[in-house]
């Protein structure tokens, strides 16, 4: 089967059945999409691990002026976690909804490629913080 012939195959429903790189062009371009708004929980989860876990407040010092405390973060920590509940919960159910329901209810034959391509959600967070850090 030629190149051209195998590109105008088409499914039971009439669509067409690309193959190659245009196949992987569309979970590629809509997990790219929901890592636009999964900024916000990896930025919160960023915050948690850089900020809040290596803070060394020791809530049972005897002076609190003795203990290397920033208390803006101990006061900023529970809305962030609210927050990362929230957003990451809504994160999650539309990576789901994407990446595993939408195959299974189009019926795909290789709904793996949308799973694959849900590593790319990270991308648009990782380049904001690498040109942040530039």
């Amino acid at each position: 089967m030629t190149k051209a012939a195998r590109t105008k195959e088409t499914d039971e429903r009439g669509r067409r059945t690309g193959h190659g790189m245009r196949a992987l062009l569309t979970p590629a371009l809509a997990n790219l999409a929901i890592g636009v708004p999964a900024v916000i929980p990896l930025h919160l989860t960023y915050w948690l691990l850089t900020e809040y876990l290596p803070s060394d407040c020791d809530s049972f010092a005897p002076d609190p002026a003795l203990s290397n405390c920033d208390y803006h973060t101990l006061d900023h920590a529970p809305v962030v976690m609210v927050l990362l509940a929230l957003t990451g919960t809504l994160l999650l159910l539309t990576a789901l909804a994407v990446n595993v329901l939408g195959p299974r209810r189009r019926s795909e034959k290789h709904p793996g490629r949308w799973l694959a391509m849900a590593t790319l959600i990270p991308v648009p967070f990782v380049t904001l913080l690498c040109l942040a850090k530039s």
